[in-house]
């Protein structure tokens, strides 16, 4: 017990150093101020260090900063550096902020960035928003993921790597040393029993037909998901689809890098059915919108939902996406096209030497001879299936 109390803290007034013990000081000067001091010393230097006006530091607390300060002297930490340090050091929600600021503009789809920000925000800040990023460790992170982690197994894999980005920012700026152990806390949790989602495709032997029922109506919502299917591409990079990109003379849809998910340049050899689809689309063209397939508003492109409501009102068991998996099934069932130019045709990721190839020039003819195989399958003019 030191010598001081509560009651004389705040009822002394007179000028002074009043000891507590263990080099703990109560100091209160000629103006009526109060504040703490702990002397230590340490290779034969004395030195007395501030913990605090009395205001915000009550006895109980000082005495903790007092304890704390000497262990640091002893063991060769200089406790007002480390003060200092500690005073730069960001909470977990003051990280985030500046994690989002530096990587959002890198992050090219804009429903990521919105849910990167929004999960944490939702999640994570009600339990360690407001923790030091230096003090945040494994069990800290359990607590956020534990609540959701059977419930929404997915978004609790996000959270928790989210989490893990911004701890490994805070180790790169110096806020931290360690990165969390998040092989042990997983180890911790309840294990998941993970089923494959995929998305609902149609039979390729039924893609003719439904092609057939899209080009019975007249609107771009059809359009859009007709050059989808003869395509083979994502309903992103349809709907997001511009003119420049177009190169009717030369049969030829050029998507840059910053509109494909693997950051690459995709080049797609048109067939003359996509052809006449682009051309049709053309009588739509608004000098105002670059879009090869505008919204009502021109400015701005289809709705995702635009393409999946022509699903849902032709009654099919299929989403926008399945198509990819509709056209992969018929090149690998009905033909004898080599997988990887599929792959490619995809936009998937392949083996270096097949990838350099391509970069030569000698795929793109590879493909088109497929794409315009699948473009006469699939319009239902193909006399057969099987192709070389």
């Amino acid at each position: 017990m030191g010598r001081l109390s509560a009651t004389s803290v705040k009822a002394t007034k007179e000028p002074g150093r009043y000891g507590d013990g263990d080099g703990l000081y109560l100091v209160v000067t000629p103006s009526g101020s109060k504040s703490w001091v702990c002397r230590v010393q340490k290779n034969g230097k004395r030195r007395d260090i501030g913990l605090g006006s009395v205001k915000k530091v009550p006895l109980a607390l000082a005495r903790e900063r007092a304890v704390k300060t000497r262990m640091q002297v002893e063991v060769g930490i200089d406790p007002v550096s480390e003060r200092r340090k500690e005073a730069v050091i960001p909470t977990f929600r003051e990280a985030v902020s500046l994690v989002f600021a530096e990587n959002k503009a890198s992050w090219k789809n804009q429903k990521h960035r919105a849910q990167w920000l929004s999960t944490l925000e939702r999640y994570a800040f009600p339990i360690i928003g407001d923790l030091s990023i230096s003090e945040l460790d494994g069990h800290h992170a359990r607590d956020v993921v534990a609540p959701i982690w059977l419930e929404k197994p997915e978004t609790a894999r996000r959270v928790r790597q989210r989490i893990g980005s911004v701890v490994d920012w805070a180790i790169g700026k110096g806020y931290r040393t360690l990165p969390l152990p998040l092989a042990a806390m997983d180890k911790s949790l309840p294990r998941i029993k993970s089923k494959p989602v995929h998305h609902a495709a149609l039979p390729y032997v039924e893609v003719p037909q439904f092609l057939s029922y899209l080009q019975g109506g007249d609107s771009i919502g059809r359009l859009a998901l007709s050059v989808l299917i003869l395509t083979a591409t994502r309903s992103g990079e349809v709907r997001g689809a511009t003119w420049d990109e177009i190169d009717l003379e030369n049969a030829l849809w050029t998507i840059p890098a910053e509109r494909m998910k693997a950051g690459r340049e995709h080049v797609i050899p048109l067939s003359l059915p996509a052809l006449a689809l682009l051309r049709k689309a053309a009588t739509y063209r608004e000098a105002r919108s670059p879009l090869v397939f505008p919204g009502q508003r021109g400015a701005k492109p289809l709705s995702d939902m635009t393409l999946t409501k022509i699903c849902r009102d032709a009654k099919i068991e299929a989403v926008p996406h399945g198509f990819r998996s509709s056209f992969r099934d018929w090149v690998a069932e009905e033909t004898t096209f080599d997988g990887d130019i599929a792959e490619m045709a995809l936009a998937h990721a392949i083996g270096n030497k097949v990838e350099a190839a391509y970069r030569r020039g000698n795929l793109l003819e590879k493909r088109r001879v497929m794409m315009d195989a699948w473009g006469d399958y699939a319009s239902g003019t193909a006399e057969n299936a099987d192709h070389a």
